[in-house]
């Protein structure tokens, strides 16, 4: 017996002896996807699991597990072997950082499960498909915005302070290198701060703000690598009164929190990243079901600002 059959032979009789699922696994019509996530506590990332529980509620031959975790990379790997040794159909991982999950998800490879990583790579192409934003792209407008909001190409100019989500993370990079791309060909614009890694929390970001406003009498702009950290140094800000000095600018774009504060003018804008929970489920459908599905899906991103936020709310009945 090989050993991906045997490993599925074997998680499957575990479930079958303890869950109600015996007939539906029976006829050989149930598929169980494993996905796991690598924390809940930032709300991208709750958004995240309802995006793909929601998907998964559409289909009653998936059997949607996700573990959480927990912002921990040993727990993390600790849950994918989890999964490995149950036999899911497909694995579905969002990676709290690359380099330390690239081990285990070469083990799921290895043990014939099929992988699709979401959001943030792995440190290798053996994977079955990778499904997120394009963090470079996004970088880009965000780039694009600054400089149009500080006196536009070739004039732009003003003090930048740029919050980091985390060292570990590709995302990050290529937010920040995105980024400069655009900036960077500003002469008038100066970055005001070293890299400090925020871990993209909102607490991180109001404190490493507050230290730079002591240090800083000139701040025009923020960039955050998402809108926690963004509204973070808001937070700041507003605390000693300098919060409309200042634009700042984040990115995911959740309805009910970043476009909330872009509404609320306590962010100028955000730029979507969308999460690929949807996305992950419809894919590993088609993989079990034998389809040929793309190395790599890239989701799109926009722009959303005062010009367009009230709208996205209404859309979302949030407005």
């Amino acid at each position: 017996m090989e050993r991906r059959t045997f490993l599925k032979a074997t998680g499957a009789g575990l479930i079958v002896a303890a869950s109600p699922l015996r007939s539906v696994f029976a006829q050989g019509k149930k598929y169980r996807f494993g996905f796991s996530q690598s924390t809940t506590l930032e709300p991208w990332r709750v958004q995240f699991n309802k995006d793909m529980k929601r998907e998964a509620d559409l289909h009653p031959e998936v059997e949607l597990l996700i573990s959480d975790g927990q912002d921990k990379t040993e727990k993390q790997v600790a849950d994918v072997e989890n999964f490995i040794r149950q036999g899911v159909d497909v694995l579905l991982i969002s990676p709290k950082e690359s380099a330390g999950l690239t081990g285990v998800t070469l083990k799921a490879i290895e043990a014939g499960i099929p992988v699709i990583v979401l959001d943030r790579n792995v440190d290798t192409d053996k994977y079955t498909q990778f499904i997120g934003g394009d963090n470079v792209v996004i970088g880009r407008a965000a780039g694009e915005y600054a400089v149009k909001v500080l006196g536009g190409a070739g004039k732009a100019k003003g003090n930048i302070v740029e919050i980091w989500g985390g060292f570990g993370t590709q995302a990050s990079h290529d937010r920040s290198n995105g980024f400069h791309e655009i900036a960077d060909k500003e002469n008038g614009i100066k970055l005001v701060n070293e890299k400090i890694d925020c871990d993209w929390k909102q607490n991180k970001a109001y404190d490493l703000m507050a230290n730079l406003l002591k240090a800083n009498e000139q701040i025009d702009l923020v960039y955050g690598h998402n809108d926690p950290m963004a509204y973070g140094a808001f937070l700041a800000a507003k605390d000693v009164g300098r919060e409309k000095d200042i634009k700042f600018l984040g990115i995911d774009a959740i309805p009910n929190e970043g476009v909330q504060w872009v509404n609320k003018g306590q962010l100028t804008a955000t730029f979507l990243y969308a999460t690929p929970g949807a996305e992950g489920v419809r894919q590993a459908l088609k993989i079990v079901k034998g389809e040929t599905v793309p190395k790599t899906i890239t989701l799109p991103t926009m722009t959303v600002d005062k010009s367009n936020a009230l709208q996205i709310l209404k859309e979302n009945g949030l407005a």
